[in-house]
């Protein structure tokens, strides 16, 4: 029995459906149900809450958030040996979680969800957490169907999430998360909390949708942020020159000093960059 539910330790779940971590799906199990529980209360109030959680592996987080109250859980889950782990939670929580056994790279849960907004709450499986976190970054329109995000990452990527201007971890990832989102690293887990365990510590990020993010294309914005941080060391004015615009225009724009680099800049900088590129393009587009 363990502390949150009445159902088996997580270590006789893995032993009794062969669920032993794989590599090649990214797999790092967090057997701590203290820390699972954490992670769920980090996601806010959850009665009457709809969470999608992705890679659940054999459930640990899975029954915290229905432990916790969750209305629905929608855990989207590749591996097909750990459906009959999950099937189980789904026997102990009646009607209350929905086993997808999907790729969640090319799962849109808005069928399911209808004019209900959720959580996203997840350990997420390493190798394809960065894309996953970008895909409901770049959801259109905005605000998205998601009113929080709570997810784990390796420590190094986390720190490229929330980073600002001036800060070593500063890029592409950083302009684009906090563009849209606030994002603030809550906790880390040590290594030794999985099984397998990995090489590196891994942090707890929450991020919450800003409803008004400033105007902007994000595609041109994501095109003036990769040019410039794609040679982070080079002054803007030779950076943005991949662009199919004047460096000097998309600067002037922005009342940015064409000699600094892209580490400097502040989001407000790319986003005005990202408008004058998108203007050029529109009066190219017109006298064509």
């Amino acid at each position: 029995m363990s502390a949150i539910d009445d159902l088996p330790p997580l270590r006789d779940v893995i032993k009794r459906h062969a669920l032993s971590a794989r590599k090649s799906l990214g797999q790092n199990f967090l057997l701590d149900l203290n820390l699972t529980a954490r992670i769920a209360r980090a996601a806010g109030p959850l009665d009457d809450a709809v969470v999608i959680e992705v890679g659940p592996g054999p459930g640990g987080l899975t029954r915290a958030l229905l432990a916790m109250g969750a209305k629905r859980v929608i855990a989207v889950e590749r591996d097909e040996r750990a459906v009959g782990a999950l099937q189980e939670i789904s026997d102990r929580y009646p009607g209350r979680l929905e086993i997808i056994n999907a790729d969640a790279t090319r799962f849109d849960p808005r069928p399911l969800l209808g004019s209900a907004h959720a959580k996203i709450v997840a350990n997420l499986p390493y190798n394809i957490a960065t894309a996953l976190l970008i895909d409901w970054l770049s959801i259109e329109p905005w605000p998205p169907w998601y009113d929080a995000m709570v997810l784990m990452f390796q420590r190094e990527v986390a720190e490229r999430i929330v980073a600002r201007e001036n800060e070593e971890a500063y890029g592409r990832l950083g302009v684009l998360s906090n563009w849209r989102t606030e994002t603030k690293i809550l906790f880390d887990i040590s290594p030794a909390a999985f099984v397998p365990q990995p090489k590196v510590t891994s942090s707890v990020v929450r991020l919450i949708p800003r409803d008004n993010p400033e105007a902007c294309d994000r595609r041109a914005l994501e095109q003036v942020a990769a040019a410039a941080f794609g040679q982070r060391r080079k002054m803007l004015r030779q950076s943005l020159k991949s662009l199919p615009a004047d460096p000097a225009l998309l600067t002037a724009a922005a009342g940015i000093d064409p000699t600094r680099r892209a580490e400097t800049v502040p989001i407000s900088g790319f986003v005005a960059m990202a408008r004058e590129l998108a203007d050029i393009r529109s009066m190219k587009t017109n006298l064509a």
